[in-house]
């Protein structure tokens, strides 16, 4: 089965750029419940009531190449300002990204850094969603870090999975930063391109 890592941020953007944000992930999950594909918010970077500054999704199934396709680059958000009724710009934009996560073997983080909680499995899934307390939250304190894991049947299962893929974000964070000598892509509010988006969604 294809899986597909995506980074999306909100820049450097005011906070309608964080409401665009939080409304694309439904937006992708709604898309990716229609291509068939498994649709995971693996970590939302720090944000405030208006949304994360940024994002890491999965995106798993035959088509997840397909809802890559249609979603990685610029998007460009066309709404009013609920924050400034006055204001009169409508275009915001956000970007998403491949993010290639290392399948490397890597140090997996001490387990004093490590915050555990579960939770109900939400999101898609009809009859089939899984209805005990088996999603896993981790989050790795010294970094803010924090993955979900919903996707397997058991809490065990899902706590496993949960910090494997921690442990790859980590990886990749800590390869990026010593490879440009500077913070970490996860850590950084990223320039988005306001030019040639791939999507326009007018809300």
């Amino acid at each position: 089965m294809r899986d597909v890592n995506i980074y999306i941020t909100s820049g450097v953007g005011p906070a309608e750029c964080r409401i665009a944000l939080s409304r694309c992930l439904g937006i992708m999950e709604e898309r990716a419940d229609v291509l068939g594909c498994q649709f995971e918010v693996q970590t939302l970077f720090e944000g405030d009531k208006h949304g994360p500054k940024s994002a890491i999704v999965n995106v798993s199934g035959e088509n997840a190449e397909t809802l890559a396709g249609e979603y990685v680059g610029s998007l460009k958000f066309v709404f009013d300002s609920p924050l400034r009724p006055s204001h009169g710009r409508k275009n915001w934009f956000i970007g998403c990204s491949r993010l290639e996560l290392p399948d490397t073997a890597a140090a997996v983080p001490e387990e004093r850094d490590l915050e555990f909680e579960t939770f109900r499995a939400g999101g898609p899934g009809g009859q089939h969603q899984n209805k005990t307390d088996s999603a896993v939250r981790v989050r790795h304190v010294p970094t803010g870090i924090a993955v979900v894991s919903r996707k397997e049947r058991s809490q065990h299962q899902n706590k496993k999975e949960a910090v494997r893929v921690l442990t790859r974000i980590l990886a990749a964070a800590a390869t990026e930063k010593a490879e440009n000598g500077k913070r970490s892509v996860f850590m950084l509010n990223k320039d988005v391109e306001r030019g040639n988006p791939v999507q326009t969604i007018r809300l």
